[in-house]
């Protein structure tokens, strides 16, 4: 696989000159350890820079940074230099913040942590570098984001927020990041020249949080009308986010043409066949349009030229052929896939085909029509199933190993860390391996920052990973410096939530808390795992380790962060200890001892309430904020804020939300989700309960749907800003536990 020339922009002969110019008057090394000359740089470095410089400030100025041509074997980084002078090359804008992050950990030991950092912990005068670090990618590509991941992440984030993601991807040496945002201007505007005016197509496109989904053809509308300028303001904010990640030399995935398409499509295109694709979880999906019929291609032409238009070039394209149950009809999928690498090729000659490894896609029919060379799968399930030979399935397509660490973004601490490591390097050394590249594809980033960091690492390390040496660098690194109570905290993490091994699962059990209330509930979700995947004595132990750290690392965010996620995964996991004796005390007819232990859950969930707004990060407030800011006027803000809020809760219609299991799917333990969703349901249920046994009836039932559905609609504000003191919250997490 070789170097896409996307990620090798080069400057102009201007820049160039003056960089060089710059360089040799600092008097930098270049790439073989001579004085720079007038010779232009392998690529300008300054967006690496001021990546670097939003990232320490003032330290930024003690490194220097040098850019330096790709070998053929890939990208590479080193560093080395003496106290305050740390010179870093890099084989792009990106590999060089790679490099820098590196060394952050490695040797000024801090970390940059998504979410969470130990920055404060950096003295004034950065540490010398013994020697030389040299690290290479041993895969060309190193793949993020899910195409899930702006739905559940926050449809409605600004610039600023998405910059900081992809700069902190960089840190972390991954180097291709789909970009959905903006995605539906493309079919906006070509399909206009198809038969469809403006109206229509916004009627069709669905609200924002709700667009994956329809760009993997499952569903249409939902959340909308969305309105011209707010297609017009994505595709301007998707075009930076694209410009972004060009300029750090990382390659934007955009998503590519496959055919879906609005209702009528053939009946206003003569000669056009399309395939309706029945329902996905009770919505009814966009048609497909053949794409052997003579009409495909002309689409397809549109699509891209409006596309490169707006987002400028890329040479990588996600399309996923028949997602999740869809029907290809009459048509030949091998034609098919045919059709559709033949339109991407005219548009974008050489451009790779990115599909998702998930249930049975891609199938041999369809890889029988690429060019396998020209084609990456990112697989999902790499972690997930025992027994699995891709090579012999994909017939030696180029795969990336992937892991979808939680599903909807909930909060639920934990991954399948446990196999990384050694499946990753056993896969990659086989004799016929065709694995190229890692995929970071949780459904939601910004959560589970150590199973980011490690993940990521598996593309840079040049041996398996020591899990258990791994983690207890991790815990060195976190809070900034050696402590003994953070070691012993990660251990007990690394032996429980992270000890995930594959056979069913890829995330851990989600909460009990967040359910729907039934005696019998084992868990959110329809699609969780129904019981604990680890001890839960280990995270109990975790917090009460972290609560004994040093006071001079708890003021890092990364602790403040760590130790609020953390009591609250130990609370939580207790929901799954009380619900049990609550049953047996109702189906026991102790009322008394069923009042007691509703009062127990009651005061675990007002707990739970305050911890959790002690943190930024799980605050609804904020992600409500966002939505109605992208609001023109009230009626739209409305819209904006429903979209958002349902997405969380009832996810949809009662169709798809009761029927098809949508509702809760995203569960999260947030701040005004755990106050004004979660508790109240479960008041409500115990309430009836009580009621039931006073009076020797049945419990009334209690339209979930109905009260999920009315909240979605609401618009209760809520703080953008946490309350109370973390730690001291977390600690009297940790007396009630042990009190319990």
């Amino acid at each position: 696989m070789g170097s896409h020339p996307i990620r090798r922009r080069r400057t102009t002969l201007v820049l160039a000159v003056l960089a060089a110019v710059t360089a040799a008057a600092l008097g930098v090394p270049g790439p073989q350890g001579t004085a720079a000359s007038a010779a232009a740089p392998a690529f300008d470095p300054m967006p690496a820079r001021a990546g670097l410089e939003r990232l320490l400030d003032d330290r930024a100025a003690q490194f220097t940074l040098i850019p330096v041509e790709e070998p053929e074997s890939g990208d590479y980084f080193s560093v080395s230099g003496p106290a305050g002078a740390i010179q870093v090359r890099g084989t792009s804008p990106a590999t060089l913040l790679t490099g820098v992050g590196w060394y952050l950990e490695r040797v000024a030991g801090v970390d940059v942590g998504w979410p969470g950092d130990s920055l404060g912990r950096l003295p004034a005068t950065l540490p010398a570098v013994s020697g030389t670090i040299t690290r290479s990618a041993n895969v060309p590509h190193r793949y993020a984001l899910n195409d899930t991941d702006e739905g559940y992440s926050g449809a409605y984030r600004d610039f600023a927020s998405y910059q900081r993601d992809i700069d902190l991807m960089a840190l972390h040496g991954v180097n291709e990041v789909f970009v959905p945002t903006g995605a539906e201007y493309p079919y906006y505007e070509a399909l206009q020249g198809f038969g469809y005016d403006a109206a229509e197509l916004r009627a069709w496109i669905p609200g924002p949080a709700h667009q994956a989904w329809w760009l993997l053809q499952n569903m249409s509308a939902f959340g909308g009308p969305v309105s011209e300028r707010l297609i017009q303001e994505r595709a301007a904010l998707g075009s930076r986010i694209a410009g972004h990640l060009r300029a750090l030399g990382m390659t934007p995935v955009l998503p590519g043409f496959f055919g879906t398409v609005p209702p009528g499509f053939a009946a206003r295109n003569p000669g056009a066949v399309t395939v309706p694709q029945g329902k996905w979880v009770g919505f009814a999906r966009p048609d497909w349009l053949d794409p052997t019929g003579p009409v495909f291609g002309e689409l397809a032409a549109a699509y891209y030229r409006v596309q490169r238009q707006r987002f400028g070039d890329s040479d990588m394209f996600k399309m996923d052929l028949l997602h999740e149950g869809g029907t290809p009809g009459p048509v030949d999928v091998t034609r098919a896939a045919e059709a559709v690498q033949r339109a991407l090729d005219s548009a974008h000659p050489g451009a790779t085909w990115v599909m998702l490894g998930w249930q049975n896609n891609p199938s041999a029919a369809l890889l029988n029509g690429v060019a396998r060379d020209r084609v990456l799968i990112v697989d999902g399930l790499s972690d997930r199933y025992e027994g699995l030979d891709r090579e012999k399935q994909w017939g030696g397509a180029p795969y990336a190993f992937g892991s979808i660490a939680n599903f909807g973004g909930h909060t639920s601490l934990g991954a399948n860390t446990g196999v990384w490591g050694d499946r990753f390097r056993a896969w990659l050394t086989r004799s016929d391996s065709a694995l190229r590249g890692i995929a970071y594809l949780p459904e939601a980033t910004g959560g589970n920052p150590a199973a980011f960091d490690l993940f990521t690492e598996l593309a840079w390390q040049p041996d398996p990973v020591d899990h258990r040496a791994w983690f207890a660098a991790y815990a060195a690194r976190r809070y900034g410096g050696d402590d003994p109570h953070a070691a012993a905290a990660w251990e007990q993490l690394r032996l429980g939530p992270y000890s995930g091994a594959s056979g069913t699962w890829s995330e851990p059990q989600d909460s009990l808390f967040t359910a729907r209330p039934s005696l019998t509930a084992n868990k959110a979700a329809r699609w969780s795992p129904t019981a604990m995947r680890y001890d839960a004595g280990t995270v109990e132990r975790a917090l009460a380790e972290l609560l004994e750290v040093a006071p001079a690392l708890r003021t890092s965010d990364a602790y403040r962060f760590d130790v609020v996620d953390v009591a609250r995964q130990a609370l939580t996991n207790r929901g799954r200890v009380l619900l049990p004796r609550i049953k047996s005390a109702y189906e026991a007819k102790d009322l008394q001892g069923f009042r007691a232990l509703v009062r127990e859950w009651n005061a675990d969930e007002e707990l739970l309430g305050r911890l959790v707004a002690s943190d930024r990060r799980l605050l609804l407030g904020p992600w409500l904020a966002d939505a109605r800011s992208w609001g023109a006027d009230p009626e739209e803000r409305d819209r904006l804020e429903y979209d958002a809020r349902s997405i969380l809760t009832s996810w949809a219609d009662r169709g798809p939300s009761d029927t098809a299991g949508l509702h809760d799917y995203a569960n999260r333990e947030w701040a005004g989700l755990v106050q004004d969703v979660y508790a109240p349901r479960w008041a409500a249920y115990f309430a009836s309960l009580d009621t039931a046994l006073v009076r020797g009836t049945a419990p009334v039932a209690i339209d979930w749907f109905a009260r999920d559905d009315a909240w979605a609609h609401g618009h209760q504000t809520y703080p953008t800003v946490p309350t109370g003191d973390p730690v001291a919250l977390a600690g009297e997490v940790g007396t009630a536990l042990a009190l319990s």
